[in-house]
């Protein structure tokens, strides 16, 4: 017996009945393939212009970057190109889900090419959306040179700026496990910290990451009884998955792909290959240690007494553990690593719930005269606490079919409740979402927002432009109004795509709108009216 189990009872779990001749079907999906392919090409010349580039690079000098990153024009093109690009692609992605509806048999391989074409053009522009890579490659010359990332920051290496990183990763500690560290010295050894190269070869390590999701997702979601297609589309296929992990070159990639893989080996009775897989993907990155408690619910078995599940729960946490003590004894890491877990990033992110909620509180607790600093993190701990809350009791509470589901809301809550959320961390728990089921209603339309809204910010929050460049508009505002314009485009007049997110022509939409308003307005005076006249009878009652 494996851990499959849906939360979903109806159709949406299966495949369609085809309606159309896989040709045809084939012929329609592949629309929004070329659609795609061409807006991964526009991030790729647009990345050129305002994409991360180090200071060491070779192609600092090069004419037609030069061109492209100092002159106006040039900036401004790159920009919209940028934006535009990675917009286009998330109506791709829209379009695709869209033509691929029935989710018939040939559904899978129309989203593997979907993927495959996107991936191009951003396996080999500059990095955009974040240069988290660059540091990576300091962090290997760190252990190269026997010092040890957990300790020190990227600034004891002589000529460290030049390596591209952002300057918060100066004297910030590693909060990557051995098994990264170990990958970015190899990196290091065969680059000799070559920029380019080397971010070259981090996207070959997330590839893989992206690979392995490519895999086991469809595999991991049929035995959930939801289609293996669909659930890669939300889950790969999405654009804020492929730029975080292909064109960012970030490590979750390879994180997500190995817990993944782990995940399936013990939802099908592979209990100790699960475990190490989900052992090396905290070696990567530790927050996935959040898994092992449910892979030790899956080695315990559906008919497990309690005794038997804190057993496997000991064993799977021993084993685990012993693997990774091991693993910090080359290079002298040791249990370094444990430290992103028990001493997590300080402050927040304005757009987590927890940092938005905790601003709110403190500037109403302001006006009234109390401490709002302090209440607003009495907030954030409280939610922080309440994530942990919500994973013991999604331990210790539910059936066996849903173990995965469990762990996936488990994994949700501790990302959500925290008060700094960077736009990648939502593909944490994404994939264990898709293969266990996200309906076509509020849960996919919740999605589309999340995606689109965290590609907007990406697109306008992380560009690289000189400060000396003239531009009548700077390149933040260019990128945010016209990922603007062409969200307005999706919503409003797209005839393809409006309908997912909000239902009902725009003219209906404002007819409607109106109605409600006028209704409620007359409600709130019927209600008014209905006071005043209790009001009045009252006082007649009491002068009588």
């Amino acid at each position: 017996m494996t851990a499959g189990g849906s939360h979903l009872g109806t159709s949406e779990s299966q495949a369609g009945a085809s309606g159309q001749s896989s040709g045809t079907a084939k012929r329609r999906a592949y629309v929004a393939v070329i659609e795609g392919f061409i807006g991964s090409l526009m991030m790729f010349i647009g990345s050129i212009g305002t994409g991360w580039i180090a200071n060491g690079s070779p192609m600092i000098r090069q004419p037609v970057v030069i061109a492209l990153r100092t002159e106006g024009w040039g900036v401004a093109v790159s920009t919209v190109l940028l934006t535009a690009g990675a917009m286009l692609l998330i109506r791709s992605w829209l379009r695709l889900g869209q033509r691929v509806a029935d989710w018939g048999a040939s559904s899978l391989r129309n989203v593997v090419v979907a993927i495959s074409a996107w991936s191009l053009p951003l396996l080999f522009c500059v990095p955009v959306f974040s240069r988290d890579v660059y540091a990576y490659t300091g962090q290997g010359r760190l252990v190269m040179e026997g010092q040890d990332p957990y300790q020190v920051g990227i600034s004891t290496l002589s000529n460290w700026f030049s390596l591209g990183a952002d300057p918060a990763w100066a004297e910030a500690r590693t909060p990557y496990g051995p098994y990264f560290l170990w990958l970015a010295r190899a990196v290091v050894g065969i680059t000799g910290a070559q920029p380019d190269a080397s971010v070259l070869l981090f996207r070959l390590l997330a590839g893989i990451g992206v690979l392995l999701c490519a895999i086991y997702i469809p595999k991991l979601a049929e035995l959930h009884g939801i289609n293996g297609a669909r659930a890669l589309w939300v889950s790969v296929a999405n654009p804020l998955f492929l730029i975080s992990f292909i064109a960012s070159a970030h490590n979750d990639a390879l994180m997500v792909g190995l817990a993944v893989a782990g995940v399936y080996a013990a939802a099908t009775r592979r209990h100790l290959l699960g475990i190490l897989l989900v052992t090396a993907s905290i070696g990567i990155k530790p927050i996935t240690v959040l898994l092992l408690p449910f892979i030790g619910l899956m080695w315990a078995g559906p008919s497990a007494t309690w005794l038997r599940r804190f057993l496997m729960w000991g064993a799977t946490a021993g084993i685990s553990f012993d693997v990774l003590a091991l693993s910090g004894v080359p290079y002298h890491l040791g249990m370094g690593w444990a430290w992103a877990i028990m001493d997590p990033t300080p402050g927040y992110t304005g757009y987590s719930p927890s940092g938005f909620l905790g601003q709110q509180v403190e500037v109403l607790a302001n006006v009234l005269g109390l401490p709002g600093g302090t209440l607003a993190t009495w907030l954030r701990t409280a939610m922080k606490w309440t994530a942990i809350g919500l994973v013991l009791l999604l331990m210790f509470r539910g059936d066996y079919p849903r173990v995965v589901r469990r762990m996936a809301l488990a994994f949700t809550a501790v990302v959500m409740l925290s008060p700094i959320i960077q736009p990648w961390y939502i593909l944490w728990f994404l994939p264990f979402l898709a293969v266990t089921g996200i309906r076509d209603d509020w849960q996919i339309r919740s999605l589309y927002v999340g995606v689109t809204f965290f590609v907007v910010f990406g697109a306008q929050d992380q560009l690289s432009v000189w400060s000396f460049v003239e531009l009548p508009v700077d390149a933040s505002s260019l990128a945010f109004f016209t990922a603007l314009a062409f969200t307005f485009y999706l919503l409003v007049l797209d005839v393809h795509t409006r309908n997912l997110l909000i239902e009902g022509r725009p003219l209906d939409l404002a007819r409607g709108g109106w109605r409600w308003a006028v209704a409620h307005a007359a409600s709130r005076r019927a209600d008014a009216a209905r006071r005043a006249e209790a009001a009045r009878t009252g006082v007649d009652r009491s002068e009588n």
